[in-house]
């Protein structure tokens, strides 16, 4: 299970990535990148870890990916969805994440008066 503090930023990405549907590996990683604005650049040794220990959270689970899909000419993609355990984890650790902005804010406010 994930640390008392919460999700890892990549953690988060990449069940966010997922939020949508379901996504092979390079996709995560594309959508990780692309939605972090290039800040998170998992490779891949780490990413395929992760998405190990995701599964073996409950949070991620392999999957058939939705409507059509081009054939790959390697190896059979893997897809990989949220579960419904992972989608509260994201849900829990936006709320902690936007509890952290808001706090930010205020202690910013405050402090930007007392110039």
């Amino acid at each position: 299970m994930p640390k008392e503090g919460g999700l890892s930023t990549l953690e988060y990405h990449v069940l966010l990535s997922m939020a949508a549907g379901p996504l092979y590996g390079y996709a995560i990683k594309e959508a990780v990148e692309a939605e972090s604005r290039g800040a998170v650049v998992p490779r891949a040794g780490s990413l395929y870890r992760l998405i190990a220990r995701l599964i073996s959270w409950g949070f991620v689970q392999e999957a058939t990916p939705e409507g059509e899909v081009e054939p790959h000419p390697g190896r059979a993609r893997r897809y990989y969805a949220l579960t419904p355990e992972g989608r509260v984890a994201l849900a829990h650790e936006a709320a902690r994440l936007k509890g952290a902005a808001l706090l930010a804010e205020k202690r910013l406010r405050i402090a930007g008066g007392r110039r």
